[in-house]
């Protein structure tokens, strides 16, 4: 079995508006980049790429929120707003104030599988690579469990599910609906290994990951919409 490899990369501090394909090849040496490998990238540096910044007193956090949110479902206490973002069901539609320069709320990503692919064109044609994953990635929380762990917001250059559907368990019996998120699970080891705080590992770099490299994933193939998705009686009637 071939052993997966994530090796962090620690970087300068990346500033509104920088070239991100630049910043990570100025990071990333040249023997590091090898085909079949997968870039984990914090959706973070791609809005400051972007400029997807609020100061934080031109808007009440609360309105921005709702402003940025694709279903608001309200508050949940502590503060906290609970919201369904880029298909994600997450606290505040992902804004977020921590490590920002200048204290602005930071956005998501006008349309992080947009960025995804335009980032993995732009490193291809830089490295010459042809298979070449990306994961944009953020850290969120799950319900009954204490602590974040890492998501995919986004992806690119793979399919990001495989289907065990076929395959026979250990006894002989045929599986009838198991599929493994490979984006999501890759996502949850690249973060552990980023940090949370000052560790300034924006990237990491993700070697024998088991996944089928693809130039046109689709994303419909991770998400669910809300209709069809299992948990939708916990919160259907927030929805707004």
């Amino acid at each position: 079995m071939t052993q997966l490899v994530i090796s962090p990369v620690r970087t300068a501090i990346f500033h509104q508006g920088g070239n991100l394909a630049e910043f990570i090849l100025a990071h990333v040496e040249k023997s590091q980049w090898q085909e079949g490998i997968l870039l984990a990238i914090t959706s973070k540096i791609i809005s400051l790429a972007e400029n997807r910044l609020v100061p934080l007193n031109s808007i009440d956090k609360k309105d921005l929120i709702r402003r940025e949110a694709d279903h608001y479902l309200g508050e949940i206490g502590h503060g906290v707003s609970l919201t369904i973002k880029e298909g994600l069901l997450l606290p505040a539609a992902g804004i977020d104030e921590s490590n920002s320069e200048n204290g602005d709320y930071i956005l998501y990503p006008h349309d992080p599988y947009l960025s995804a692919e335009k980032l993995r064109q732009s490193l291809c044609e830089r490295t010459g690579l042809k298979n070449l994953g990306i994961i944009v990635t953020d850290s969120h929380t799950s319900p009954l469990r204490n602590g974040v762990t890492g998501i995919a917001l986004s992806f690119a250059g793979f399919d990001p599910v495989r289907s065990m559907v076929g395959e026979k368990d250990i006894f002989g019996r045929e599986l009838k609906m198991t599929q493994i998120n490979l984006a999501d699970s890759l996502a949850v080891s690249a973060v552990l290994m980023m940090g949370e705080a000052a560790e300034r590992c924006p990237l990491a770099l993700i070697y024998n990951a088991p996944v089928t490299f693809n130039e046109n994933p689709r994303r419909e193939d991770l998400q669910f919409a809300p209709e069809d998705d299992m948990y939708l009686p916990l919160y259907k009637h927030l929805m707004k």
